[in-house]
């Protein structure tokens, strides 16, 4: 009797000791061990979209970011004539080669660079620049409508004479290499006052295009130098000319 009663015993304390662990193994996290269903994702639903689609209020609210292409944003006008190329003599090298002499040497800027005397910087009546840029759109009828706004001033060079200058600014948007909107304004301003800088905002209010499927279009704006040069007839000494990359299409 006393044998049964030590081994009864013995197994109700394995019993007791194997309750204790289970009981520690159900609280401790789930290290693949045990698996309840409650911490696994069901095997049966599908898998999250790689790549969702904009939703359409975010398109509601979509409005291209306008940006500035490298070298669009100045422009020079620039006074009339350069360095006078002397006459050359017929039959007469030595003459001939000391007149190209003097005329590289006349057209040589101050780092001892050749200067193009259309361009010389001694011969800017005016220099533009934008500063800034801004939009607006709204949506519609399947179209988007975009009000690009363009700010900068004018600042008076070495030849300044009070007038109107004529700038050639273009406004485009793209969606990837296709274009969507392309137009060149001749945008005149009037400056007056040699002390100092004009200020000048334009605005293109105008510029529809279809309304995007994705948030992936990109508009421009900037001066551009494809622009004819155009000539002030009322003073005759003035020229037209963009010293900035073009906004092509």
């Amino acid at each position: 009797m006393r044998f049964y009663s030590v081994n009864r015993r013995v197994v109700a304390g394995l019993a007791l000791t194997g309750f204790m662990l289970a009981a520690a193994g159900c609280q401790s996290s789930d290290n693949g061990i045990l698996n309840f269903g409650f911490s696994k994702k069901d095997p049966t639903a599908p898998p999250p979209p790689q790549n969702p689609q904009v939703l359409a209020s975010q398109l509601r609210a979509y409005c291209p970011k306008v940006t500035l292409r490298d070298g669009t944003a100045f422009f020079n006008t620039y006074a009339k004539g350069g360095a006078a190329k002397p006459k050359k003599k017929k039959a007469d090298a030595a003459a001939d080669a000391e007149a190209e002499a003097a005329a590289a040497a006349a057209q040589t800027g101050p780092n001892g660079q050749p200067v193009d005397p259309a361009h010389d910087p001694a011969k800017i009546v005016y220099q533009a620049s934008i500063s800034d840029l801004t939009r607006d759109c709204t949506h519609a009828n399947g179209q988007l409508t975009m009000k690009i706004a363009v700010a900068g001033k004018v600042v008076p060079g070495p030849l300044f004479t009070p007038g109107t200058i004529t700038m050639p600014i273009r406004i485009a948007v793209q969606h990837g290499t296709d274009v969507l909107y392309s137009q060149l304004h001749q945008y005149q301003v009037q400056v007056t006052d040699p002390s100092a800088a004009t200020q000048f905002v334009f605005t293109d209010a105008n510029v529809v295009v279809p309304e995007p499927s994705a948030t992936d279009y990109q508009a421009y704006a900037g001066y551009d130098e494809n622009a004819p040069a155009t000539t002030d007839k009322s003073k005759g000494k003035r020229k037209k000319h963009v010293a900035a990359a073009a906004v092509t299409n």
